[in-house]
């Protein structure tokens, strides 16, 4: 499942995130979900989160959908 729509990401939720800084590579971080920062329903490049090391970035894959 892809992190596009603000409804399947939920605080608690293992997700992998690119950083700002890795967009040009595509470098995935796994974490977990802290907080939701994007507003919209939808987002084509990820839904952006903050997870609970402070890392913030796009949502590219849910790990843990048992929530």
């Amino acid at each position: 499942m892809n992190g596009q729509n603000r409804e399947d990401i939920k605080i608690g939720l293992e997700v992998e995130i690119v950083l700002k800084s890795n967009q040009k590579t595509g470098k995935l971080t796994r974490g977990i979900v802290a907080e939701i920062l994007t507003s919209s329903s939808d987002h084509p490049h990820g839904i952006k989160v903050r997870l609970e090391d402070g890392q913030i970035g796009r949502v590219q894959k849910i790990i843990d959908k048992k929530l």
